[in-house]
Parts: structure tokens; sequence; C-alpha cells
């Protein structure tokens, strides 16, 4: 834990932005919640106070005890948490007279400062606040402004206590990873060693020592994170880990025996289970997504529970789970961030069930997932599928589920990302796939007048799933697809491309 760095989050959209930039300096790092603390605080390098929604002159602002920190650790303070150590601490924090937001540059930056090293005047940042810092904290020293923004940066004298009032993990903060470095690698001395051979072998041997001799059973999914999970645990416990792989009858064309021969000569003991009318008998008739996923989520616990009964002394049930599915799914740690959607596969077990989980991945990012499973020398085009949501198909067809809208969004579905890969363009892609939409459209088929389904195509660039673009996708390609699905897909008759990022949007439609 001595090379940890702690970030304690305020509710920003971006606390998960910095670690990410935390991360992608081979530095662990883990985000708490302001109010809720680890036990072992004590234990970690630096610490990091995230930006949030709140003013720190609202009587409902986050007051963190920060006893344990200050003047104790290397502390950094980002927007908000820049704004409480000067409110707090003899400074001065107002209202601005115009928001302050977007790119800005760098009008001073005080010289020889470590902080600033490599990072001269004119470089760009990115503001996100209303409120400014007026006046600085006692004992405080300006190392930088902007031409609206006085107080940029600054450091109390005789600490290791630094605040910016801009956010340097975004990307439009063009120096924002050098910024970092200075702080965590030069003024703090952490060491940069948390690498994916590192993370494999750690957590092989935490794996050894949880487990133990028990045995878990795991539902592997054929996509990257259920399959690393399962490489990790084999390592860890090798026969005593078994697999199960659920057709759910919500996933692509042909995949169900794809997948299991997928995983065929990579020495895992797995399993295949048809529970494909069972799936669709409990979703029969439901339209509510929140209602699907939950529904999905039940079903796969009690598809699990009754495999892991034929396994004797099955004790834990291992899961793909990432980051990103526990940020979206509750406020990170139970801390202030808002919950997006929840995840099939995150929230624990109900009481029924016996079995304990365990999430190998739980702290890491997709495309740390796929550099672990690279490091581990797993297929290169295992690890470059894209992402498939967990509740499969069912999130990709809104409104209620039948087995005839399964078969048509299949079809689909293969017509769309086998043109992908058809045409060099699915490497290029982080996630595609369709959706089929709950209105039908007036059409023309030859002579005859058609009211058919219309389907959407979704195609985005991302790194970890927290945001992402819309793919810009050749025209002629989208032409030769449509009219492909059109003529081949019987109830479709119109098909359109979703120019949506996220944020606003999410990737899935539901």
């Amino acid at each position: 834990m001595q090379n940890n760095v702690l970030i304690l989050d305020f509710g920003s959209q971006y606390t998960q932005l910095i670690a990410r930039r935390v991360r992608e300096l081979n530095i662990y790092c883990e985000i708490h919640p302001y109010n809720n603390l680890p036990d072992n605080v004590s234990d970690f390098k630096a610490v990091i106070l995230s930006g949030s929604p709140f003013s720190v002159r609202g009587d409902d602002a986050p007051h963190p005890d920060l006893s344990e920190i200050r003047g104790k650790k290397p502390l950094l303070a980002v927007c908000y948490g820049a704004q409480y150590l000067a409110h707090f601490s003899g400074g001065e924090v107002a209202p601005s007279n115009t928001r302050e937001y977007g790119r800005a540059n760098l009008s001073f930056v005080k010289e020889k400062e470590q902080f600033f090293e490599n990072i001269t005047k004119g470089s760009q940042v990115w503001m996100s606040h209303s409120d400014t810092i007026k006046k600085l904290p006692t004992s405080a020293i300006r190392l930088a402004s902007t031409s609206d923004v006085e107080n940029a940066a600054y450091r109390i004298e005789g600490e290791e206590t630094y605040a910016i009032q801009f956010h340097p993990e975004v990307y439009h903060s063009t120096d924002g990873k050098q910024l970092l470095e200075n702080f965590l690698l030069k003024i703090a001395c952490v060491q940069p060693d948390w690498t994916p051979n590192s993370f494999v072998d750690t957590t092989v041997l935490e794996l050894k020592n949880k487990v133990g001799d028990d045995k878990v059973v795991l539902g592997l999914s054929g996509g990257v994170d259920s399959t690393v999970a399962a490489v990790l645990l084999h390592k860890a416990i090798n026969k005593n880990l078994y697999c199960i792989f659920v057709n759910n009858g919500l996933l692509r064309k042909n995949e169900f025996s794809a997948v299991l021969k997928q995983y065929e000569g990579m020495g895992l003991n797995v399993k295949g289970v048809d529970a494909s009318a069972r799936f669709l008998d409990a979703l029969k008739g439901e339209s509510d997504p929140e209602k699907k996923r939950k529904i999905i989520g039940r079903v796969f616990i009690e598809v699990f529970d009754d495999e892991s009964q034929k396994i004797e002394n099955a004790k834990w049930l291992g899961q793909g789970t990432i980051y990103p599915d526990v940020i979206e799914s509750v406020s990170v740690n139970g801390g202030p961030s808002a919950t997006i959607k929840s995840h099939h596969n995150v929230g624990g077990l109900p009481d029924f069930m016996k079995l304990e989980v365990v999430e190998p991945l739980r702290m890491l990012f997709k495309d740390e997932v796929r550099r672990v499973g690279a490091s581990m020398g797993l297929d290169p085009e295992l690890l470059g599928r894209h992402p498939f949501p967990g509740p499969g198909l069912a999130i990709r067809i809104l409104g209620d589920i039948t087995a005839e809208k399964v078969a048509i969004l299949q079809e689909v579905d293969a017509i769309f990302i086998n043109g992908l890969k058809a045409e060099g363009l699915y490497d290029k892609v982080w996630q595609a796939g369709a959706i089929l939409l709950p209105v039908q459209s007036v059409g023309v088929m030859g002579d005859e007048r058609t009211y058919e389904n219309c389907v959407a195509l979704r195609a985005v660039e991302s790194t970890d799933g927290m945001t992402a673009d819309w793919v810009n996708l050749p025209y002629e390609f989208l032409q030769r697809t449509s009219n492909a699905i059109i003529n081949r897909v019987k109830g479709v008759n119109r098909v359109v491309y979703d120019i949506s990022s996220k944020p606003p949007a999410t990737i899935e439609w539901e």
C-alpha cells in the first residue's frame, strides 16, 4: 500500500478521470467518499481532493476531516478542494462575476517551482466552477494565474499541500498529466510500479489467500472481463475453478456455440448451460429498462445457484465486474456521485444463495483489463472484442422482449458487426451494436406498402466507457449496411445511425 494514492470524492463528474490519469502513470489509486475515509489512511502515500458540484459556502457543502492528511501527507486539492482549503484556512471564496467554464490559458506561472516543472506560461487548462478564490489561505503562495482567475494555483508553506482551481484530469488541460506527474513522482515520491505484471502477481497471491482450497463458480460471457477474471482465478486455484457459460437467449447470433469453441484449449473447465427459455419467460411483457436488468440479474443468480449446487462444496461466485460497473451502479464506495444505472453483476448476492462473491477485476478500467490479459498471453482477437452488455440484447430491444424481436435484432447485429470486420473497421471502434426501436414506419418495397420496424446502429470510440464519442463511419459503409439489413432481415424497413456522444447520452439506449 506504500505507493498507493487516495482520491477523496466530493461528487465531481471528473473524479473517475482523476483515477484514470493517476493509473496512466502506473500508480495505483482508490476512490473513497470524503465522508467515509478508509481505516488505513496512514498507509497511502499521497491524497488528492476532487472537485464537487457543491459550493464551499453552502450549508450542505462537503466538510471532510483532514486531520490525518493535511500536513502529514502530500496533498493535491483540485477545484472544490482548492476552494475548501482556502475557505476554511483564512482565505476567501466568493461567487465569480462570470461562471468560469471551459478552456483558459495560464498567464502567470511562478518560476522554479517543482509543481510546475516543464509547464510554462500559456499552457491550456480546463475550468469548471462558479465560485472563485478571492483571497489565498494563510501561508499560501500563488503559483499560477489565468486572465480571469488570479489564484489558479497555490501551495501552503511548511506543508506538501498544493491546490489548483482547474482540472488537470481533463484532456483539455494539455499539461495536466505532467502536473500530476510532478506532484506524485517528484513531490510525493510515489513509485510508478503498478504494472499489468505486478497486478497479476499481487492478485493471484490475494486470490490464493482469500479462496484457499475452496471451489469457485464463475460465469463466463465470452467477453474480455469474464475471461481475464477466469484466467486469473485459474492461475490461483487451478482445478477448483468451475466456469459456466449461460445462454440467456439474448446473445448475438450463434454466440453460444462460438464462445464454447473459443474456450477450447485454454485449459479452463467450462460448462455450457442453455437457459434461454427461462430468461425469455421471466422477461415476458416487461418493458421497463431497470426492471429488465433486475429480472436478468435475478435469473442469472438462480441459474448459477442451480449449477453451483451440482458442484460439491462450491463456496464462491466469481464475476468479471470492473470499475465502471461499480461507479455507474452505485455512488463510489457509498459516496456522493450520481447513480447512472444498475448492472446485473453489481451489488452482492441474495440471502438464499450460499456463495460469496470474488471479483478480481473490480478496481480495473476496461483498457487496464485488456493490458492485464495481454500480459498473461491471451489471444489478441479475444482481447480486442468489443464490450457487450451483461443483459445482452434485452437492453437493445426497447420495450418488451419476445423471441421474434430477439431473432430480428440478432440478424441485424450480425450484418453490422460482420460488415465492420470485413471492411477493416471493427478495430477502429470501441463498441458497436444495433438497437431495435419500439416504433414502426411506413415503407415501400416493390409495389407494396410496408409498416415495419426501425433499427438504429450505434458505434462509439472510447477508452474505458466512462465517456464516448460516436464514430464517423464512412457513408458508403453505412449505405451498404442499411441496404443489406433491409433486404435480408424480414420485418425491418428503416435503418438510422446514432450520432450522440456520452455524455449527454449513454452508450446503450437502456
